[in-house]
């Protein structure tokens, strides 16, 4: 069948149904001690991560002009990011203890790797000390486009590219009503959640002084598939969120195998007149709807996407407050109303870089600090009724809100107390 906005329109009404499912995904940097990331090619580098992986741990390897370039295994996959961070995308489950058990099985597979070398597996948002102009992207063909494409559309790309870690989670909606609720909700307090989990005050050696430096790389990569797109501000919807799809320039395609440049071209253009005699597949469509990164994005679940790479305990206990406020209906619906008080100070522009330049003590209306403890009760309480053996995993983000401080503060107070790379990243791991 012939794709078209309404055939896509009508995909996306498809989605759905009473699944409460969970995925996490986690970014890590791999680094050596004096905080050169690991490259794909080096001895023990991250090609021979991903070879022993596969021959030791039962990971299945996908190649790409013959070299390994991903794994998957039971519904999950290990991948590269362009400067060699390798992320775990989980397969869904129905706890966040499950999430948390595959979390840590992956965690002790590259340990037991790296174990008695110089590699360290790094908890922050962005690579401290390395230079991003040195940090080589790793073989993959649509990183080849990407690169040249995306440093034309912002001066911070390669950082977002080749320097930046994340962790992030997938969510289940019923329906477009529930899908909105909750992609509106997540998109207005998308500065408060990059406020929470800042952890990236250091780049290439020095404090920049932000409490979220991946943040700000993101503000300054491609305003048309990066931030919080129109789309999501004005008000979620399945048709609203397709067209934006569709009219996004598209920075790669496949043809016959290989990736190919579309030279600007959107996937409307594809769909309605083609691309040297081809037209676009629903495999191909899949494929496009990867190329956009907001902070909120819907594809068959709801992506959340707006947290540095932190702690492990942090990282799953930001999806366990994720999960309160998706799947407890009295919390999503407090959550909803936060969300809206907090909207209505000043622009999201604004309250977002206030998030970037101060993490939880930044104030805009109110402290972030403050803003934030009322949306960890929220979790919290809804964590009690519904998932209460879950109610643990909060206790690291209450912690933190309750202290008032994000990650990135005592990642700061390391950097100026260490002499060298070596002992700073020690002292930063997962």
């Amino acid at each position: 069948m012939r794709l078209s906005r309404d055939s896509i329109v009508e995909r996306f009404h498809s989605y759905g149904g009473e699944a409460q499912l969970i995925g996490g995904e986690f970014e890590r940097l791999v680094v050596h001690a004096d905080g050169r990331p690991l490259e794909y090619d080096e001895p023990q580098g991250v090609r021979w991560l991903l070879e022993q992986l596969a021959d030791r741990f039962g990971w299945e390897p996908q190649m790409e002009n013959g070299q390994p370039i991903a794994l998957l295994r039971a519904g999950a996959s290990t991948t590269l990011e362009p400067g060699g961070q390798v992320e775990l995308s989980g397969r869904p489950h129905e706890t966040v203890l499950g999430v948390a058990e595959e979390a840590m099985a992956s965690m002790g597979e590259l340990r037991t790797l790296f174990d008695g070398t110089d590699v360290h597996l790094v908890a922050l948002g962005l690579t401290p000390y390395a230079r991003i102009a040195d940090i080589r992207f790793v073989p993959k063909g649509r990183y080849a486009l990407m690169g040249p494409y995306l440093a034309q559309r912002g001066d911070m790309a390669h950082h977002m590219m080749k320097g930046t870690s994340s962790f992030q989670a997938n969510f289940d909606f019923r329906d477009e009503a529930d899908c909105a609720k909750k992609v509106d909700m997540l998109t207005a307090l998308a500065p408060l959640t990059t406020a929470m989990f800042a952890n990236s005050p250091v780049a290439e050696g020095r404090d920049t002084g932000l409490a979220s430096t991946r943040a700000l790389s993101w503000t300054r990569c491609d305003p048309d598939r990066c931030g919080v797109p129109p789309v999501l501000r004005d008000g979620y919807t399945h048709e609203a969120w397709v067209d934006y799809l569709l009219d996004v320039p598209m920075m790669f395609l496949k043809s016959e195998g290989a990736w190919a440049d579309p030279q600007g071209r959107t996937f409307r253009t594809w769909m309605d007149r083609g691309i040297d005699g081809t037209l676009p597949t629903w495999d191909d469509w899949s494929l496009h709807e990867t190329s956009v990164f907001p902070e909120v994005r819907v594809k068959r679940t709801i992506e959340v996407r707006g947290a540095d790479a932190c702690p492990l305990p942090i990282a799953l206990g930001g999806i366990a407050l994720w999960t309160a406020l998706l799947y407890d209906e009295r919390a999503l619906d407090e959550a909803g109303q936060l969300a809206r008080e907090f909207a209505s100070v000043g622009t999201h522009n604004e309250r977002f870089m206030a998030a970037v330049e101060r993490g939880l003590h930044a104030d805009v209306g109110r402290p972030y600090a403050d803003w934030a403890r009322d949306l960890v009760a929220i979790g919290a309480a809804g964590l009690g009724r519904s998932r209460p053996s879950e109610r643990a995993l909060l206790e690291p983000i209450e912690a933190m809100t309750t202290h008032g401080d994000h990650p990135g503060v005592a990642v700061s107070r390391i950097f100026a107390e260490c002499t060298s790379p070596a002992r700073c990243l020690r002292r930063v791991l997962y």
